[in-house]
């Protein structure tokens, strides 16, 4: 029964996630003083793109799509039946390992330069994402997603920083300013987008539904900061994608090495390694 309510989990978090990609898109929209697309509109876009003619400039880059969209698949399969933290990171990161892969494996300028900024961005978020992981295990006793129902009390009144630098870790992850990079979801980025810019037709149809996937697990991991309340999960979840939204409209593309030197390491892991001494002390 755990298996099969987790597949529903990951069939639903297709939907989910075009759904709010779509409300993120007419937000962002109204904030820019404009109407914008339906909210169904990301809907639109991936079946065009499936039923686009098929162009492959390199194997590599098929197998590397498809890597990409398994591995936020098995993510997904992995929180949603409570397993293990550190292999849900771990899994997590092949499938931005292998978008990279299939970025460089192409004879594009603009391609190569998009995954080198890619691996930046990883570089950037993945040890915010280690901490916290680290500080869920402080709290648990567990790496185990389970063990965090078993808390009497929100994890967010012992983590509040950790939750901070998750929310910081998200914006990078999702490629949004200041930290879009490396691609971008933006219209004047359509034509020349970074590491996808080799994507098209369905191929680049499936790397968006798995960045869906990514939105709905990141979001999730956000959630579990307030796990004793199905409503206060809700309220948080949706606060949290706003400010997302907001920030992303507010500010302007950094460089690389602002986002690494200064800004990453400086402000996220200054986040959550100040929350884990506050956790040992206490």
């Amino acid at each position: 029964m755990l298996i099969l309510g987790a597949i529903g989990g990951v069939l639903l978090s297709f939907l989910v996630g075009g759904l709010l990609t779509g409300v993120d898109r007419r937000i962002t929209a109204r904030l820019q003083s404009r109407l914008g697309p339906p909210v169904l509109q990301p809907f639109y876009d991936v079946f065009k793109l499936l039923g686009k003619e098929l162009v492959v400039p390199n194997a590599w880059l098929v197998f590397s799509t498809y890597i990409t969209l398994i591995s936020s698949i098995l993510s997904l399969l992995i929180f949603f039946m409570g397993g293990n933290l550190l292999i849900l990171f771990f899994v997590l990161t092949v499938g931005a390992v292998f978008q990279v892969v299939g970025a460089i494996c192409v004879p594009s300028p603009y391609s190569n330069v998009g995954a080198q900024r890619e691996l930046l961005l990883m570089l950037a978020y993945e040890p915010i994402l280690i901490l916290v992981f680290v500080g869920f295990a402080m709290c648990t006793g567990s790496f185990s997603l389970s063990s965090v129902f078993e808390q009497q009390e929100p994890l967010l009144l012992k983590m509040p920083l950790m939750f901070l630098a998750l929310g910081y870790a998200l914006t990078i992850k999702l490629r949004k300013s200041p930290f879009d990079i490396s691609a971008s979801h933006h219209g004047h980025q359509e034509l020349v987008r970074g590491v996808q810019t080799e994507y098209s037709g369905p191929f680049l149809a499936l790397t968006e539904i798995a960045h869906w996937l990514d939105l709905i697990l990141i979001l999730g991991l956000c959630a579990m900061f307030w796990h004793t309340s199905v409503v206060g999960m809700l309220l948080l979840v949706m606060a949290t994608l706003f400010a997302e939204i907001l920030v992303d409209n507010i500010t302007a593309r950094l460089t690389w090495q602002w986002m690494v030197q200064k800004k990453s390491l400086l402000l996220g892991m200054g986040l959550a390694l100040v929350n884990l001494l506050w956790l040992y002390v206490a």
